[in-house]
């Protein structure tokens, strides 16, 4: 059984650090919250000082970090995580971060002797929670297969997608998707309603439909309708995603008309103070502004 260090007990990393401990693994700890550091030492988790401390004499690192500045202030501080590494040690990044970032942290941890795994996740605080997440892996296919046995304990599926950056690159095309359905849901449910048709109905029919999505399926009956907005998977996030998608297309020289317009109605929601609240919530802002409620009829 490979021992573990893992940086990054946030809403992600706590629940992915637990079903590794529950599946037998020797898990070292480390976030900056002692709490939720005591939580899972408490269950049977070691705790680090820091990454360093953390990283040193593990087989296997893994990050579930915030953004790109967290990650490389974890990874490369004077007691980081690369300084308590040592050759043939494998890095796995499970944040959602761009891919020409985690190609730099790569090439850094490549010097080192280190193998570097990009592998961010599609399935939320549930999947994390349940062990089902989807798991986009960028890397070396022989480096992803030494792996695979702890991957399969925090995923269901597992897919290789190319070399290092391409998992982060997927997520960002997925969670591109993601936003820019997430906005059309809300006004065709806004204008539906505005016209007189029952929410429920209408979930009805576009789920059998061609209009139906993730963002139909899983936020209308989830989220909307009962007007519960607790993520989830939060407004900020999906900014901060959208923002990423933006700043690649940029660099290779595609204009993204619409995740621009997406992206906008994110920042609009922010202004408003829903940040933290579901993505779904977007829709409370055409809500208001057209004097409609497409929730459940009690």
């Amino acid at each position: 059984m490979k021992s573990v260090a893992f940086a990054g007990l946030g809403a992600m990393g706590k629940p992915i650090a637990k079903n590794l401990l529950q599946a037998g693994y020797s898990v070292t700890v480390f976030d900056i919250c002692q709490e939720v550091v005591q939580e899972l030492i408490s269950q049977g988790a070691q705790g680090a000082a820091n990454p360093r401390e953390a990283a040193s004499g593990k087989d296997i690192i893994l990050m579930s970090l915030p953004n790109a500045a967290i990650v490389e202030n974890v990874l490369l501080q004077e007691a980081g995580l690369l300084a308590g590494s040592h050759q043939g040690q494998i890095i796995i990044d499970l944040s959602s971060v761009t891919p020409g970032h985690t190609q730099k942290m790569a090439k850094l941890a490549a010097a080192k002797g280190v193998h570097y795994l990009d592998a961010p996740v599609s399935g939320g605080v549930a999947g994390a929670s349940a062990g089902t997440l989807t798991i986009m892996v960028g890397g070396e296919a022989a480096v992803l297969e030494d792996c695979r046995e702890l991957l399969n304990v925090i995923g269901k599926k597992i897919y290789h997608v190319g070399p290092v950056g391409a998992g982060d690159t997927m997520k960002l095309v997925n969670n591109l998707l993601l936003g820019i359905n997430m906005v059309a849901v809300t006004e065709a449910l806004t204008l539906g309603a505005k016209a007189g048709l029952d929410p429920n109905t209408m979930l009805e029919v576009i789920s059998v439909s061609s209009g139906r999505s993730y963002a139909l399926e899983a936020k209308v009956p989830g989220f909307i309708l009962p007007g519960s907005f607790e993520p989830g998977f939060a407004i900020d996030l999906q900014h901060k995603d959208l923002a990423m998608a933006i700043q690649t297309a940029e660099e290779l020289g595609i204009p993204l008309k619409v995740g621009n317009m997406a992206q906008a109605i994110y920042e609009e929601a922010q202004v408003k103070g829903l940040g933290r609240k579901d993505i779904s919530a977007v829709i409370t802002l055409l809500e208001e502004r057209v004097g409609v409620s497409v929730r459940t009829k009690k």
